[in-house]
């Protein structure tokens, strides 16, 4: 199964991996599943980092080679997924979080999230 990771989880296999939830963890490290990234997930934390939020002061630049030397894919972001944008429910305003929902419908993979708003999306949207 491909998984793509919402953010947050990205962030706390980065810096917290004891908050990745049990279920996302089996699934994560289940050598069957092949696991991604967003280009999507890595500006959002470029651009909440730059601006002094917190919870997002991981280097994106390390993040990105570390989740790639441990075996992660990296998802770009390309033009049907930000016109699929459009079509989604206004359930969630946060533009990254959209994008992420409408990569996981368009490409047909399951969207690990721990957000009950993104999980309240139709499609391949999984709460962990």
């Amino acid at each position: 199964m491909k998984l793509l990771l919402d953010t947050h989880l990205l962030l706390w296999a980065a810096s917290a991996p004891n908050r990745i939830p049990k279920p996302a963890r089996i699934l994560i490290e289940d050598p069957e599943n092949e696991v991604l990234f967003s280009a999507a997930s890595l500006w959002e934390i470029t651009i909440k980092r730059s601006i002094g939020r917190k919870d997002f002061q991981v280097d994106p630049r390390v993040l990105r080679r570390a989740l790639l030397d441990n075996g992660y894919g990296e998802l770009p972001i390309i033009s049907e997924h930000v016109v699929h944008v459009g079509e989604l429910p206004l359930k969630h305003k946060d533009p990254f979080d959209r994008v992420l929902v409408a990569q996981a419908i368009v490409e047909g993979i399951t969207l690990l999230t721990n957000d009950q708003r993104l999980a309240g999306y139709p499609g391949p949207i999984r709460k962990v």
